[in-house]
């Protein structure tokens, strides 16, 4: 039987007395220090020695700097200096007794050629280090949360600063989605500050640029979203944007608003016009409440009711032989509401440009054109004089000589048949 002091040395592990074990680099890379104050007072020690007021030396400097300091570990305290002079802590608190950077946007003056200067810099530096891109991104996402604490002035520059970061693609639009967060919506800090950044981008690229941007980024219907919630109405919003001298903005947000309230007519009337019993009465009532509540105009709508019916048709799936029978159906059953909406002249016109590009875009009704012209003039939707004004002066261009040949003796007809028609009457 081994003696309990046998035992304490039996199990004792043996050890490595005077060997150094080597830590793989992963982990030697996990237990660095990241001393972000460290790497602020270095950049601030670069910059210091420079006049803030010129940016191409700064902009050198920068540079410069990436040799030796880390600009891919501390990306993101890079870009917080440059932005607001310091270290963004939680909260959004800058450390009041650390020194600020006297080059960045929140010391600079409020003037849209420096701002613009600003952002000039932070291109020439992503240009150098691609990697700064993603980071600064992410910066912005970060410090826009904290919008409601800057002073008016620095939330002001920033915006300029955003706006003129937006339109030369060094972040999306998106960045701004941050500001739809409640707490900054609430006591309108968000407008304010959106308002500024749409100004600036509208001054640089224009409406159709910044409605791409917002179609793109899933922001045109979030617009309405900006305002607090005791003003999210469409007046409010119309008020605040013509106040401010951006009409173009009211005008495409209203144009946004009227597409997608078609859109989900056009899928209704689908769901309506498809359903075993279909009624044109429930539909025709449907269209009126909705032409009533959006003021919709009569040749708005008559675009959206030919969709509907066309949409009917299985065009893609059937045979070339059933498409006309298909289509003519299709028409034939709608008829009455086609004709309850076209009530005047230029409806009319409208309805047989649509019939005339619809036709054109698909290949397999080209050749029905006239047909389909003629059950509508049989059904009373469309006039003798509609058909040959829309002959001789309204046709679109597209396929117009196809479709003119098509034409060519049924409008011979009917212009033969108004004569008649006069010399009965004279």
């Amino acid at each position: 039987m081994n003696s309990p002091q046998s035992q304490t040395t039996t199990n004792t592990k043996p050890a490595l007395h005077g060997v150094k074990i080597k830590q793989r680099k992963g982990v030697q890379k996990a237990q660095a220090k990241h001393e972000p104050e460290v790497f602020r007072d270095n950049l601030l020690t670069h910059l210091s020695s420079i006049d803030k007021d010129n940016f191409d030396a700064i902009s050198s400097k920068l540079d410069a700097a990436g040799n030796t300091l880390e600009y891919r570990k501390y990306a993101d305290s890079l870009w917080e200096i440059l932005i607001t002079g310091g270290i963004v802590e939680p909260g959004g608190i800058i450390d009041a007794s650390a020194e600020r950077s006297s080059f960045c946007l929140f010391s600079a003056p409020d003037d849209p050629e420096v701002i613009k200067k600003h952002v000039k810099v932070f291109n020439k530096l992503i240009r150098r280090y691609k990697y700064l891109q993603k980071s600064l991104d992410d910066t912005l996402k970060h410090v826009l949360q904290f919008i409601n604490k800057w002073k008016s002035e620095e939330c002001n520059k920033l915006a300029m600063a955003t706006g003129y970061i937006i339109t030369t693609q060094l972040t999306g639009i998106s960045v701004m989605k941050v500001l739809l967060k409640d707490y900054l919506v609430k006591d309108g800090a968000s407008l304010e500050f959106a308002t500024s950044v749409f100004r600036t981008i509208l001054s640089e690229q224009g409406i159709d640029q910044l409605g791409k941007m917002l179609v793109n980024a899933d922001m045109d219907s979030k617009l309405i979203e900006l305002f607090p919630p005791n003003k999210r109405e469409e007046d409010c919003l119309v008020r605040h944007f013509e106040a401010q001298d951006m009409k173009e903005l009211v005008e495409f947000h209203q144009k946004n608003v009227m597409d997608s309230i078609k859109k989900d007519l056009l899928a209704k009337l689908h769901a309506m016009m498809t359903d075993e019993d279909a009624n044109a009465k429930e539909v025709i009532t449907e269209i009126k409440q909705v032409m009533k509540d959006n003021k919709i105009s009569e040749p708005e709508m008559i675009q959206i009711i030919w969709m509907a019916v066309i949409s009917t048709v299985d065009v893609i799936n059937a045979r070339p032989d059933q498409v006309e029978v298909q289509a003519l159906r299709a028409i034939k059953s709608w008829t009455d509401v086609l004709e309850t909406f076209t009530t005047s002249p230029k409806t009319e016109l409208v309805l047989l440009q649509n019939v005339q590009i619809t036709c054109y875009e698909d290949a397999k009704l080209t050749k029905f054109f006239r047909q389909i012209v003629q059950l509508l003039y049989k059904n009373d939707v469309l006039s003798d004089n509609a058909i040959v004004f829309w002959a001789d002066k309204a046709h679109k261009p597209q396929g117009k000589t196809v479709f003119l040949k098509q034409m060519a003796a049924f409008v011979q007809w009917l212009r033969e048949n108004e004569d008649d028609s006069s010399e009965e009457e004279d």
